[in-house]
Parts: structure tokens; sequence; C-alpha cells
């Protein structure tokens, strides 16, 4: 009891809230007066001891129930096929067998009300960057980004499909409705456990660390977790990030610049010196890539893509040609943003013509925009990269197009925040991949480095 006190007061001071060693001792004074048996008494102890201003206490009273919660949601429990009549059961067996191995399993357990394990709610929380995030204000992104790796919205779907199956076999419409009512308030419990446990991490997390503006800390940082301030930190610093890579890449260029020795070219000047080699003759090697970049502005995808145009904008000298695209619902060229002296007027021009709010994505429709007007930026001397979560919002992803211009280019390089687990649902990244010459992960400032300095020595 004493290290979660000890955590709540951390976690208070990271948000703001000035918590003194005297008014934290006080507090401990306070729980041992009254006690923990009853909760209300509990909080309102620390919440008099450790709380002086008025504007405090929404954060306070935000904070409380993340460490010292009433537990996990409950879950209803029970099978339903217990009171079901044989006929029941079978039509259950029957339609539950038609459904995928991993589908039917997270259906099951919502039907029996199994809450999810300690282990299974820590490996959702490392896969979507949850133990790396310290802003209470993500809690809920982050909780639709582990239901989300959990395929909720296709059990959902799922579930709806269950139930008109069951009904075309002749199951009663009592039954229909008690069986959706189990499913719909198991599954609410389900989406409370793991915000709760988003909430309680987030919280653990600001108490473990208190806040700095540690650009280290930031770089490994998952973009969706930043606040504002934390992304004006990272924008100065992909400045600097960009001059050492320059750096880097004028070298690797200067070393490079005279190519490998070319064998056959010094045989046949080496017959004028009676077969002696006098001369070493190498291969031109061309080291300044040629680019196009199409890059996803929609909200999701909004600041990583910033976050690459002007690591392309400060790497123009090593590059020979750029072709610059920004997409949401359709595609436009930007490269004339970027003719100018100042990168950061550039980018903010893009993103005040395409501003972020409620669109619908449809990365197919902007590469049949690239198909109409720009395919012939594509060659054979050209890197593609596109900057994207693949996600299409259920639309063509036009496959087709994509193809075409993976062809055309020396290589496809895919940018995506996203893991491989995550590619599902409205993602169409799976059809895609197989597409790409590599597909790099990039959820934060670091791996995004790590990726533009991979495609600038390829």
């Amino acid at each position: 009891m004493e290290s979660r006190i000890l955590q709540l007061i951390a976690a208070l001071r990271a948000s703001g809230v000035r918590v003194s060693l005297a008014e934290s001792a006080e507090a401990f004074s306070a729980v041992d007066l009254m006690g923990i048996q009853d909760r209300e008494h509990f909080r309102l102890s620390l919440r008099a001891t450790l709380i002086k201003n008025l504007k405090d206490i929404p954060t306070f009273d935000k904070l409380f129930p993340l460490f010292f919660g009433t537990g996990q949601p409950p879950m209803l429990g029970g099978n339903p096929t217990d009171d079901m009549t044989p006929e029941e059961a079978q039509m259950w067996a029957e339609a539950m067998q038609q459904f995928a191995e991993q589908l039917r399993q997270r259906m099951e357990r919502l039907m029996n009300g199994e809450p999810l394990t300690k282990s299974e709610l820590e490996s959702l929380a490392q896969m979507v960057g949850l133990n790396q995030a310290e802003n209470l204000d993500y809690q809920n992104w982050m909780a639709q980004r582990m239901m989300r790796a959990l395929a909720f919205p296709e059990v959902q779907k799922a579930m709806r499909e269950l139930m008109e199956q069951l009904a075309q076999m002749g199951m009663s419409r009592e039954r229909l409705e008690q069986i959706r009512g189990m499913i719909q308030q198991n599954m609410k419990a389900m989406q409370e456990q793991i915000n709760q446990f988003a909430g309680q991490r987030l919280a653990e997390n600001m108490s473990e660390n208190p806040r700095q503006d540690n650009v280290d800390s930031l770089m490994n940082r998952p973009f969706e977790s930043l606040s504002d301030a934390d992304k004006k930190l990272l924008q100065r610093e992909v400045q600097k990030l960009a001059a050492a890579l320059r750096t880097r890449i004028a070298l690797r260029q200067k070393r490079a610049k005279s190519g490998k020795m070319d064998a056959k070219a010094t045989i046949r000047a080496s017959l004028k010196y009676n077969g002696v080699p006098m001369e070493i003759k190498y291969r031109n090697r061309t080291h300044k890539p040629k680019i196009v970049v199409i890059c996803d502005v929609s909200t999701s995808m909004r600041f990583c893509s910033e976050l690459m145009l002007s690591f392309l904008f400060a790497l123009q000298g090593q590059v020979r040609k750029t072709h610059a695209f920004a997409f949401i619902d359709h595609l436009e060229s930007i490269s004339e943003d970027f003719s100018g002296a100042n990168a950061d007027e550039a980018i903010q021009s893009v993103l005040w013509r395409m501003p972020s709010g409620h669109y619908n994505t449809d990365l197919g429709r902007a590469f049949q925009n690239f198909n109409d007007e720009y395919m012939d930026t594509l060659n054979s001397g050209t890197t593609l990269i596109i900057v994207g979560d693949g996600r299409n919002n259920y639309n063509d992803p036009r496959l087709d197009v994509f193809s075409t211009m993976t062809r055309r280019a020396t290589r496809t390089i895919w940018l995506n925040p996203e893991p491989p687990i995550m590619w599902h649902g409205d993602s169409d990244m799976p059809q895609y991949a197989p597409l790409c010459s590599d597909v790099l992960k990039v959820s934060n400032l670091k791996e995004l480095a790590e990726a533009v300095d991979a495609l600038m020595a390829g």
C-alpha cells in the first residue's frame, strides 16, 4: 500500500501538482489515522493532505482510481450452452465451427466471461507502445490500439454474423436475445478492463519517470503518445539528426565515388601495355538516389509524415531528385513546396492545404491519382517510399496500380508505424507488403531516423 501511495504522489508531481515532502508525510499520517477499510474515507484523506488548489482536484480524481481501483471489471461468466436444449447446443456447435480459429477462441472467451490475463495485458502493452507512454490524455487511444491488436472489431463483426446464422438455423428469438445480451455485457467488461489497465500503466509510467524534456526519451516514445510540447522538441531535434545524417551520407558517397574495380575494362586497357595492367579502371557508381515519396497526412499518420518530409527537405543535397506527394482521400503533388529554402514553411504549407479532420482515408484512390498523372516520375533509377499505416477504410486498395508502381521503381520501401501483428481489420498491409522490397517499422523518431539512413545507404 505504501508503494502505491508513493506512486500516486509521483504521478501527481509528474502531472504538475505540487506536493511537498511534508504533505507526503501528512498523507501517510492521515492514512494511519483513518485506515484503509473505507475506500471513500481513504480517498478523501489523501486528497485533503495532498491537494492544496481546487484546480488540481480533477487531476487527483483522475489518478486515484488508477492506483486504487476496485479491481478488474467483472465478467458475467457462465456457459450459454448450459441450459440449452440438445438441438440448440448442436446449432451452436455447428455455427462455431465455421469461423476462423482465432476468432472462435476470442468469441468463446467472451461467451464464457473470461477476462484477459495479466500476461496477455502485458503483451498487448508492449505491442502497442504503452510501456513507453507517459501521458494520460492518450489512455483511450492506447486502449483502442490494444483492442485493435486483439482483433476486437473483427470479433464484433463475427458475433453479429454468428447471431444471423443461428437465426437462420432456427434458434428462438428469446434465446438469441439472451446470448446477444451476455456477449455485449462481456464485451463492455473487457473494454473496461483494457481501458483501466491502460490508465494504470500510464500512471505508473508517470510516477516512475518524472516528466522531463529528455530528448533521448522522446526519441523512443511512440508518435501517438507525444504531447504538442513533445512534438515541438522533436521537430527541432530532426534538424540535428538530419545534419548528422547529411555528413555521414556525404562521407559515404565520397568514399565510394570511384566505385568498384572493373576487371573487364582493366584487362582491355592493359592490351596496349602488352598485357600489363598499368591503368586500373573502375565502374562509375551513382550514389545519389532519385526518390518518389508518398505520405499519408491523415490524423493518425500526420506527425510521422511531417518528420519524414523534414528529413527529405534537409537531405536534398544528397538526392538527385525528389518528387513528393501527400494524400488523405486524394493525392496532391507537394514537390513545388520544397523549392524554397525554409523547411518549416514548406511543410506547414502542405499541412495547411490538407488539414486534419474527419476524412475517409483512401489509399487506393491516391494510387489511382498517381497512376493517372505522375507515373512517369518512376523509372529504373527511382526509390519509391510510402509513409503510411496501410489502413484503407475497406476501400479498394488498387493492388494492380501499386504492383505497376513497384515494377517501375528500382525498389519500394514502405515505412509503417504498426507492427505486422496489427495488420488486420481495415489494414491492407498483408496485401501491399509482398510487393515491397522492404517494410520498415517507424513508430518513433529513432526508428524513423534509422530508416532514412538505411534507405539513403542503399
